[in-house]
C-alpha cells in the first residue's frame, strides 16, 4: 500500500470518529450544588441552599480560614458572599488563610478579595467584642477540627458562642467530620484550675465528635446557652474516618498536614509540655517523635515490646528545619510512628507510652518544660492535672483515663446528630 494511501485512510478514520463523538448526546453540565461522584458526605456548608431562610434579610459574620470550602473546593467566604449578606470575617490561629505559625499573634485587616474587614481573634483579644458584633445578626463558624482536646478551633467557637449569647446574635455552625470518627473516646478531662486556651472545658484529648457535636454539648453542658443553629452534614457515620467521606483534606494548620496526622496528634501533641521533639519542623510531625540524646534503634525495640494494638515503631533519625523549634538543625534519634491498624490504634495511650518509655531511658535527659507565666506547668495544661508530672504509674494513668473517657462518651451521646 502507498503512504499518501496509508494517510488518506487515517484521516478518513478520525473524521468518521469525530462525526460519531459529535452525534452523541453532549453531556450535561454538573448541577449547583452537585459534589463529585467520589464524595460520599455533603458538608454544612454543601446544604446552606436548604437553610437560606435562616440569613435572609440578616447581616453576617463568618469565622474561618482555608479549611472553610465546599466539597467542590468553592471558599464559604465566596459562597456567603453571593448567597448572603456577609459583612465580616473573624479570624482564628494560623490566620484566614492559615499562613501563620502556631502561636503567633494574628492581625486584623481588610480581605483583598472581598472587600470585607477581617477582625483577629488570636490576638489582643481570643473573642469578639461587642464593637465587633456590633452589625452583624448572625454570626457563623465553618472551620475543619481534627477531634483533639488541644487544637485551639473549638475554643475560638466556644469563646464566640459566649460572645453571641452575651451579644443577643445567632450562632450558626456549618458542621464538619471529625476526621479521626466519632466512635472511640481517649484521654482524661481538664480539671478544675487548669483550664486555658487548649483545654477550657472538661473534655477528653480524643473527644469523638464532629465540631456542631461539641457546639451543641459545650453549649448545654457549659451553660453557654446562646441561640445555637447547627447545619449539618448528609451521609456522615461516625466509623468514617476522613478518607472515607471521599472530601478533600486542607491543612487544618502548618503541621497538620495529612489526616494521618489528624490521627496521631490527640497522643503525640502532649509532647508539647516536654523536651521530646515531636516532629514539628519536619515533612511528618507528631509522626516523628525524638531527641538528640534518645538512641533510635533501643527505643524502637522498647515501644514494639509494649505490644501497642495498631502500630509499629521504626527507628529514625531526623532534623526540625522549621525556625525556633525544638531542636532545630540538629540530628534527633527516634522513632516513626507507623499505623497499621487504625481501628485498634489508640493515639492517646500510644503517645503516653512513649512519654514513659522516653522517661526511663533517658538517664535523667528527659524533662518537662518550664511554663512561660505563673500558671501551671505546660505539661499540666496538656494533660489537665499534675498526675503525670508528680509520676503516678503510667498503668493507675491510663486506667483512670480510660474512666474518664467512658463517662465523656456516655454524656456526650445525648449531642449525636450521626449515627
Amino acid at each position: 500500500m502507498q503512504f499518501k494511501q496509508i494517510i488518506s485512510i487515517f484521516v478518513i478514520t478520525l473524521l468518521i470518529t469525530a462525526a460519531a463523538h459529535s452525534s452523541s448526546a453532549p453531556v450535561p453540565p454538573k448541577q449547583a450544588g452537585e459534589l463529585p461522584p467520589t464524595v460520599k458526605v455533603r458538608l454544612g456548608i454543601d446544604n446552606l441552599d436548604k437553610h437560606l431562610t435562616l440569613f435572609q434579610g440578616k447581616r453576617v459574620g463568618l469565622i474561618t480560614n482555608q479549611t472553610g470550602m465546599t466539597s467542590d473546593f468553592q471558599s464559604t467566604i465566596d459562597v456567603l458572599k453571593a448567597k448572603t449578606q456577609l459583612v465580616a470575617l473573624f479570624s482564628p490561629e494560623h490566620g484566614i488563610r492559615g499562613h501563620v505559625p502556631a502561636g503567633a499573634s494574628v492581625s486584623s485587616y481588610i480581605d483583598e478579595s472581598t472587600g470585607t474587614p477581617v477582625y483577629s481573634l488570636y490576638g489582643q483579644t481570643k473573642k469578639p467584642t461587642a464593637e465587633m458584633l456590633a452589625n452583624i445578626d448572625i454570626l457563623a463558624f465553618d472551620m475543619q477540627d481534627i477531634g483533639a482536646r488541644f487544637y485551639t478551633y473549638m475554643y475560638t467557637m466556644a469563646y464566640a458562642m459566649q460572645s453571641a449569647k452575651e451579644n443577643g446574635k445567632t450562632f450558626v455552625v456549618f458542621d464538619r467530620p471529625n476526621p479521626v470518627g466519632g466512635e472511640v473516646v481517649e484521654g482524661n478531662i481538664i480539671q478544675p484550675g487548669y483550664e486555658s486556651f487548649i483545654g477550657m472545658y472538661p473534655i477528653p484529648a480524643r473527644h469523638g465528635l464532629t465540631i456542631g457535636e461539641l457546639a451543641r454539648l459545650m453549649n448545654r453542658e457549659y451553660n453557654i446557652n446562646c441561640d445555637l443553629v447547627v447545619v449539618p452534614m448528609t451521609g456522615w457515620q461516625r466509623s468514617m474516618y476522613f478518607d472515607d467521606t471521599g472530601l478533600p483534606w486542607v491543612m487544618t494548620s502548618p503541621n497538620i498536614p495529612t489526616p494521618d496526622t489528624a490521627l496521631t496528634y490527640s497522643g503525640t501533641g502532649i509532647l508539647g509540655g516536654t523536651n521530646i521533639s515531636e516532629g514539628i519542623g519536619t515533612t511528618r510531625p507528631f509522626e516523628l517523635v525524638g531527641a538528640p540524646w534518645i538512641q533510635a534503634d533501643e527505643l524502637a525495640r522498647q515501644m514494639n515490646a509494649t505490644g501497642l494494638p495498631g502500630v509499629v515503631f521504626r527507628p529514625v533519625y531526623f532534623t526540625p528545619r522549621q525556625v525556633d523549634v525544638k531542636y532545630q538543625g540538629r540530628l534527633c534519634g527516634g522513632v516513626q510512628i507507623h499505623v497499621t491498624d487504625r481501628q485498634a490504634f489508640r493515639p492517646v495511650r500510644t503517645g503516653l507510652t512513649l512519654m514513659y518509655v522516653i522517661n526511663e531511658m533517658s538517664e535523667g535527659k528527659f524533662s518537662f518544660n518550664q511554663s512561660a507565666t505563673d500558671a501551671a506547668p505546660t505539661i499540666d495544661i496538656y494533660t489537665g492535672d499534675s498526675n503525670v508530672r508528680g509520676g503516678a504509674p503510667l498503668a493507675e494513668i491510663l486506667r483512670q483515663w480510660n474512666d474518664a473517657a467512658g463517662q465523656f462518651k456516655e454524656l456526650s451521646k445525648q449531642y449525636y446528630l450521626y449515627q
